[in-house]
């Protein structure tokens, strides 16, 4: 109310002077907008929750819109990248698991079961009155001593050649044996890991092409110490060369016949069809003759190649390959060390790519092209075989996740052991914090400790086994001091993880305890929420 000699008494509508959102806008506040952004996020936590660990279980993911289009998969990126979310917090988790499969290539599940349970204790917190900026300030000291503990506790076997590929092969088989691949696990890992070693440090994927051809089983794949590119050689054309001279381009090469789209040609007579066909055919006639002055031996377009050019490029001795894809024509020109061309004018300035054979190989019943001898030496191939389309393209997900895991360990070749036993290292580290530290603080740093101890309680419930025991005598363990006990999968029982070999990166557990903080304590400071007004469609 406001008061003025001579005027009258005033109401101000507290509605009106906050109703700044546009119509059909939605606003919530506070306690709501938190209960909205813990449910979302939790809600995806649960869902991919029954993936952890080797004894998870798969999820079939079905289009709307493709009802044919059908994936098999227990990969936590691919299973949140696929499903339609509303909740803007579940958006959050579903990008921290894209960006950990972008960064490390593993971790993805982990990274959103720990986040959605580290705000599945914020939100006990909040409940007992307790302010989002003292929890967040007690799980930044308990990220810090969980780190310290990881870091102290990792292993580093860089400068021995032989005992870090042992930590490779470790390390291979813990990330497949969550996979549809952990049947095989060894012999898969052992493909990995002389793919990997093969890139000398490089740790450029694009030097590895995965292919897969249906048909066989799993451990009928192998590793070709070379490229296989997926195509055809063209008509009465060489099938074999040595020592060759590779020109990459991607030009057109169909104009030999009239194609004009949305336009018209006038003529008198159909010889003068003809005169215009000639014409092109002079064209292309002319073109060919330009890339054969390169003095090459192979051609390869990621265009189609007519008849016409086809017919002159076989009498010219020389291989012509069609249609090789945008992708497959980027990683010829950096394995066959060529650059892709489109104009062919000045010869002297192209740089060929080379290699010492190219011949075409038969794969079940495909014909495919080999490159033998690249100028990229750690070039090589993967030929995955598999009874059925969706299982070819899980197990190329689990190879691929493991190949990443490896080229960054590579990169960084500090290991830590799996199983649980980080997780149950870092929480016994973070909880002997919380005694120490006086205040609301302990109570959140003890949440945190309470969230790390969540994911081997799912890997062990996920595979059958009774949590609540295993976890109390593996949190028993390393109150004790022993820092290498774990969860043995195999028979439901606490093991040693270095007689085990169950070993992780150290990468790959950092990157998952500190993205899962970062993204638990964005959503947890979240008061208000906003939705904008959908636009409004004007009639005609």
């Amino acid at each position: 109310r406001r008061n003025t000699p001579g005027h009258k008494t005033r109401v101000f509508s507290c509605a009106a002077m906050t109703s700044v959102l546009n119509a059909g806008a939605e606003e919530e506040r506070a306690e709501t907008a938190r209960l909205s952004s813990f449910v979302g996020a939790i809600a995806i936590g649960d869902l991919v929750k029954s993936t952890l660990g080797p004894k998870g279980m798969d999820k079939i993911l079905q289009s709307y819109s493709n009802p044919k289009n059908v994936q098999v998969t227990n990969d936590g990126a691919t299973i949140l990248r696929s499903i339609g979310i509303d909740n803007p917090a579940a958006k959050v988790l579903v990008d921290l698991s894209r960006v950990q499969d972008e960064e490390v290539g593993d971790g993805t599940t982990s990274v959103t079961v720990l986040a959605a349970e580290l705000l599945k204790e914020a939100e006990k917190l909040v409940a007992a009155r307790l302010h989002p900026q003292t929890i967040i300030a007690g799980w930044r000291k308990a990220v810090e001593c969980a780190r310290q503990a990881l870091t102290e506790a990792a292993r580093d076997n860089g400068s021995d050649a032989a005992a870090f590929r042992e930590d490779l092969l470790n390390i291979a088989r813990t990330t497949i044996s969550s996979k549809i691949l952990t049947a095989a696990k060894d012999y898969f890992a052992e493909l990995a890991v002389s793919a990997v070693l093969r890139l000398k440090k490089s740790g450029n994927l694009e030097a590895i092409q995965i292919i897969k051809k249906a048909g066989g089983q799993l451990r009928d794949s192998y590793l070709d110490e070379g490229f296989l590119l997926d195509k055809k050689i063209g008509v009465n054309q060489p099938k074999r060369i040595e020592n060759a001279k590779i020109l990459i381009a991607n030009t057109s090469m169909d104009t030999d016949k009239v194609k004009i789209f949305a336009s018209r040609v006038r003529v008198d007579s159909t010889a003068k069809v003809a005169e215009i066909e000639e014409a092109e055919k002079a064209k292309m006639k002319e073109k060919v003759d330009k890339i054969l002055k390169h003095n090459i031996t192979c051609f390869i377009n990621r265009q189609l190649i007519y008849n016409y050019p086809e017919q002159l490029f076989a009498g010219a001795g020389v291989m012509a390959i069609e249609h090789a894809d945008f992708e497959g024509v980027e990683r010829l020109a950096l394995v066959l060390g060529g650059e892709i061309v489109s104009t062919f004018d000045d010869p002297d300035k192209v740089k060929l790519g080379t290699c010492d054979l190219i011949e075409e190989v038969l794969i079940g019943e495909d014909k495919l092209i080999r490159f033998s001898g690249v100028a990229l030496g750690e070039a090589c191939t993967v030929v995955l075989r598999g009874a059925t389309q969706q299982i070819l393209d899980e197990a190329e997900r689990s190879l691929h996740d493991a190949l990443c895991v490896l080229t960054q360990t590579v990169k960084e070749t500090r290991t830590v052991f799996g199983g649980g036993c980080s997780e149950m290292l870092m929480a016994d580290a973070v909880q002997r914090l919380a005694v120490r530290t006086g205040g609301k603080e302990a109570e959140a740093i003890e949440g945190f400790a309470r969230a790390l101890r969540q994911l081997p309680t799912t890997i062990a419930s996920n595979g059958g086994y009774d949590s609540s025991d295993l976890v109390a005598k593996l949190r028993a363990l390393h109150a004790d001091g022993n820092k290498t006990a774990g969860l043995n999968m195999d028979n439901g029982t606490v093991g040693d993880m270095a007689e085990l070999g169950i070993t992780e990166s150290y990468k790959v557990k950092l990157q998952v305890l500190c993205s899962a903080s970062e993204a638990a304590e964005m959503i947890l400071r979240v008061d208000d929420i906003i939705r904008a007004a959908p636009r409004q469609r004007s009639r005609a």
